[in-house]
């Protein structure tokens, strides 16, 4: 199986008038199946931007991307949304949850965009099971806290089955205990279920969680460590 994620020299650069910014300089990477990679950095060091290069919502301004073995730099923008359904799942610090679709429902939307038809209400609900939220599959998002809506968005990347996950401050207004089971919710995934997740966090408090950490300033990786969950 070719490695999910493979990155070198990526970059990215925002004009702003006359002045460019280097969102992203040079980042190289490797993410690999079954392991739970953490992404490090103050706010402002580039964190959000390398997620969207690798989930190809942004386009980089050098260097490459592979996503299991396919160079995305030379698709066209016709084929990106085929690979971020085939390869990628987001997982958003605001949640991003339809406001007036129930929890199931929300999770089946997600079913249904990936071509699952059959059984998508039974699938979601063993989905929203498996993250603690058999009873509460019926409440809108409103009416969820904030613990458990991150929860919803878990069980929604759990019904898309991709094999990367990107999660982007998944601990993000969540209170210690809900963000350590958040944690260890994605670290099962990637144990039990061998997906590739890549999170961004200033949560120092899950740092341990994490099997290897990368740790980003001013668009650089400055450093890498083991993890010790």
């Amino acid at each position: 199986m070719d490695t999910p994620v493979f990155a070198g020299d990526l970059t990215k650069i925002y004009s702003e008038g006359k002045v460019e910014v280097k969102a992203v300089s040079s980042v190289g990477l490797e993410l690999h199946e079954g392991e739970m990679v953490g992404l490090f950095g103050p706010s402002g060091s580039g964190k959000t931007t390398l997620l969207s290069l690798i989930g190809c919502i942004l386009r980089p301004t050098s260097g490459f991307l592979k996503l299991y073995g396919i160079e995305t730099n030379s698709l066209g923008e016709a084929a990106l949304p085929g690979i971020r359904k085939k390869f990628i799942s987001f997982i958003f610090q605001g949640f991003n949850l339809f406001p007036a679709l129930t929890a199931l429902e929300n999770v089946m939307l997600v079913l249904k965009l990936k071509g699952v038809e059959d059984n998508a209400e039974q699938k979601a609900k063993e989905m929203l099971d498996s993250v603690g939220l058999a009873d509460r599959m019926h409440f809108l998002p409103r009416d969820l806290s904030g613990g458990e809506k991150q929860r919803v968005a878990i069980a929604r990347s759990l019904a898309a089955d991709s094999p990367i996950i990107l999660a982007d401050e998944p601990t993000g207004n969540l209170d210690q205990g809900n963000g350590r089971k958040v944690m260890e919710l994605l670290k099962q995934l990637a144990t039990e279920r061998k997906k590739c997740i890549f999170a961004a966090t200033h949560d120092n408090r899950v740092e341990g969680i994490f099997d290897r950490i990368l740790y980003m300033e001013d668009g650089m990786i400055i450093r890498e460590k083991g993890g010790h969950a």
